[in-house]
């Protein structure tokens, strides 16, 4: 995948008719219950511990990171420099199990706090070692008015739709986030003495678009290989699974706008294999429910998914 990166001109447009694919399946999530709650710039939050990954800076962008409020939660965009947050839980508990987390909100702003902070908490709550990837984003107008109407134009109803892609084609578009991904990987690797981490034992989960990444990252990921993987309310289509594919988990509500009606391929496609999965279908949910309270079943994700961890031996009784 790295190779990527520096594609020629007809690579790299290949690259974005991908990438506008995987935006129309992976849109910024989003409570059902408030889809119309207005974006609000606010500054950038005190990040004391996050650590800068040594992907550098993505090519080409030129505005600044940007964060803002919505849906009574955090999210950033215009993310050009990747971090890695720890969220350690209290030695006394740590169980050796590491789960870097990634946010979702279609590849152009990321949901910090419903899908990233507030998993790693819960997770260190529970004895594992957490880290939120705050991977690098296709960059948006720089003013909030400028990025709300380029939204508003990709997700109109007369935008020209282009192809959907296939998971590889569309995962051909995430070289950069892909590379922040292995980075995460190898940085906890490195310092997972310190971080009383098992190298073996360290997984992933993503939401929505950070589910396509997540699943990109243990098909194509090379070296990062993750013991476990979680695809919260992300893409569903068949892709092949490697041989020694992780234990996969999946969670989406019947009533998901976006990818409750597309079939249940990569169920069948791990099942075939003879590879490990777990799915939840909820009833209700919606889209970009994470980690808010909702009185639908689907807010027991996070408690089916570490019972889950827990029946593979990742969390300890």
């Amino acid at each position: 995948m790295a190779g990527l990166t520096k594609g020629t001109g007809a690579m790299r447009l290949a690259r974005r008719a991908a990438t506008t694919a995987m935006l129309a399946l992976c849109i910024a999530a989003a409570p059902a219950l408030a889809q119309n709650d207005k974006m609000t710039p606010i500054a950038t939050p005190a990040q004391p511990t996050a650590i800068t990954l040594d992907t550098g800076p993505l090519p080409d962008a030129k505005a600044p990171e940007a964060w803002h409020s919505q849906y009574g939660s955090v999210f950033a965009r215009n993310v050009t420099v990747a971090t890695l947050t720890p969220f350690l839980p209290d030695p006394a508990r740590a169980n050796g199990t590491a789960v870097i987390i990634a946010p979702g909100g279609g590849f152009r702003t990321l949901s910090m706090e419903n899908e990233g902070w507030n998993v790693a908490k819960a997770l260190a709550a529970k004895g594992v070692a957490a880290f939120v990837l705050k991977y690098r984003l296709n960059p948006t107008p720089a003013d909030m008015a400028g990025f709300e109407e380029s939204m508003r134009q990709m997700f109109s109803g007369t935008a020209a739709r282009p192809p959907r892609a296939s998971i590889e084609d569309a995962s051909k578009a995430l070289a950069p986030q892909i590379a922040d991904a292995r980075a995460a990987f190898a940085l906890i690797r490195r310092r997972a003495n310190e971080w009383r981490v098992d190298p073996q034992r360290i997984g992933m989960v993503g939401f929505s678009a950070g589910a396509m990444l997540t699943m990109s990252t243990a098909i194509w990921g090379e070296d990062a290989k993750p013991a476990f993987i979680g695809n919260v309310y992300g893409p569903l289509a068949a892709m092949t699974p490697p041989a020694d594919a992780p234990p996969l988990f999946v969670a989406l509500a019947a009533d998901d706008p976006f990818f409750a009606n597309s079939g249940y391929g990569l169920i069948d496609a791990w099942r075939a294999a003879k590879r490990p999965v777990e799915f939840h279908l909820y009833e209700q949910g919606g889209h970009g429910f994470g980690m808010y309270q909702k009185e639908t079943t689907s807010t027991g994700w996070f408690e089916a998914f570490a019972s889950w961890m827990k029946m593979h031996g990742f969390i300890k009784p």
